[in-house]
């Protein structure tokens, strides 16, 4: 059977595994060294796996992850989500749907010291459910506001999956913050405009309650300083060039940390949780990549990205379609999986053909495509790619983040959260548009600081 054939094949029964359910991780490593086998033999694939664990997870720059998620669990457990919530409503609670508006804040501010959007959907959604209901919210609105704000923490920097798609497509992840920053920013924005417009179309479905007193303002207020230096620490540090990502997430925890001492929030028990969820989603996160490596071995072995960067050269088709098209499917692949998943799985798929539309190889300097090096394309795909990502999380039939939501809402239907998502879905395409339009928004703040 021709190599081609058997990655097609490969393909399908990958396709298969996972609508079995089957844990994608364990689907790709099945396929990717079956697949092996079928072309190139036993041999072949025991002299791969006797150096590929060690070569894949021995690279310096995924040391990054473990540091990142345990800042992330340890902001969770030590109350820190209460005081950017607490914060963020004194600033906007005045406002009609200002509630819903402190919830988009403080899952963005609760984004940038955790990176991981369910991680994000459900610390918020513990804090801010309540509340909304307090303030008689619409439900859809209360619902689909916290299930939105929780994608916003998988581009505001940190985030762990730029880390992973960095090191896959051999970019700066500095870089890959820098350019995160506007595009998160830029969601911030749209979120709380969705919600303005929203309250004014549909009349009492975000009443506004009463200013808080200065002193009461000014208390909320402080709770957002530990946030502001934990973020001045570790994104800061790392755009002024005075530490790279490894150290500057290590010192995040230990911000993370002193200030649950502080708060009293932080005791053996807290830190022996943090740890412990830390290994499994940390081992989770290397398994996949483990996995991803041996499909990719397999499918370079089958010429399957080859020949899908090959049809879409020869399609006839602008870049900017192709583009297109491989945004919507990530869109599309977004409603069945979780993103760390659907990025390690169509990115050796992907990014080929995008290097061939851009008009050359992995070397060239500059391209024709688009308009710009392949450089440039690894970052401003990077940031477009984890945005329809981010797209997924809340679209039907299987956004995950409406589920977590729905599961914390229980008096809530899941249909009523999924309309009270879609205006966020909407202003999701605005954001989508003017990145592409604009790749200026993407690239310019690295251009700025000379990286």
């Amino acid at each position: 059977m021709e190599p081609i054939t058997l990655g097609l094949i490969g393909l399908a029964v990958l396709i298969g595994l996972i609508a079995l359910r089957m844990p994608i991780a364990y689907s790709m490593i099945i396929v990717g060294a079956v697949g092996t086998v079928s072309i190139s033999g036993y041999k072949i694939l025991f002299s791969q796996l006797k150096t590929l664990g060690y070569g894949q997870f021995s690279i310096y720059d995924l040391t990054v992850v473990p540091m990142f998620v345990l800042m992330g669990a340890l902001a969770t457990k030590t109350g820190l989500s209460r005081d950017l919530f607490r914060a963020a409503n004194a600033w906007f609670g005045w406002m009609r749907g200002g509630t819903a508006m402190a919830a988009i804040a403080a899952c963005a501010g609760f984004g940038a010291v955790c990176g991981s959007s369910l991680a994000t959907a459900s610390t918020m959604g513990k804090v801010a459910l309540p509340e909304l209901e307090r303030y008689n919210y619409s439900p859809a609105l209360a619902t689909g506001s916290v299930a939105a704000g929780g994608v916003l923490g998988i581009l505001i920097p940190p985030s762990v999956i730029l880390v992973i798609y960095a090191v896959l497509v051999e970019a700066n992840i500095v870089t890959m913050f820098m350019a995160a920053l506007i595009p998160g920013l830029l969601a911030v924005a749209l979120f709380i405009a969705t919600i303005a417009i929203y309250v004014r179309l549909v009349p009492g479905s975000g009443p506004a309650h009463g200013a808080s007193d200065k002193a009461e303002f000014w208390a909320a207020t402080r709770g957002v300083i530990p946030v502001l230096v934990v973020f001045g620490i570790v994104i800061g540090g790392i755009y002024a060039g005075l530490y790279n990502p490894t150290p500057a997430a290590a010192i995040g925890v230990f911000a993370v940390f002193v200030y649950g001492l502080i708060r009293k929030q932080m005791n053996f028990e807290t830190m022996a949780a943090s740890i412990k969820e830390t290994a499994g989603t940390t081992g989770m996160i290397y398994l996949i990549l483990l996995g991803a490596e041996l499909l990719k071995i397999f499918m370079s072995r089958a010429g399957v990205p080859q020949a899908a960067a090959d049809i879409a050269v020869n399609s006839g088709l602008s870049p900017m379609m192709i583009m297109m098209i491989l945004l919507l499917a990530l869109v599309l692949l977004g409603c069945l999986m979780d993103s760390m998943s659907m990025i390690l799985l169509v990115l050796p798929f992907f990014w080929p053909v995008l290097v061939a539309m851009n008009g050359g190889d992995y070397q060239m300097a500059e391209g024709s495509g688009y308009g710009m090096s392949t450089l440039d394309l690894k970052v401003w795909f990077g940031i477009l790619a984890l945005v329809v990502v981010e797209l997924g999380l809340i679209t039907p039939p299987v956004g995950m983040n409406v589920f977590v939501i729905s599961a914390m809402a229980k008096n809530v239907p899941m249909l009523t959260t999924f309309k009270g998502v879609m205006p966020f879905f909407a202003s999701e395409l605005v954001r989508v548009a003017l990145l592409i339009a604009f790749p200026a928004l993407t690239l310019g703040l690295p251009a700025l600081l000379g990286n």
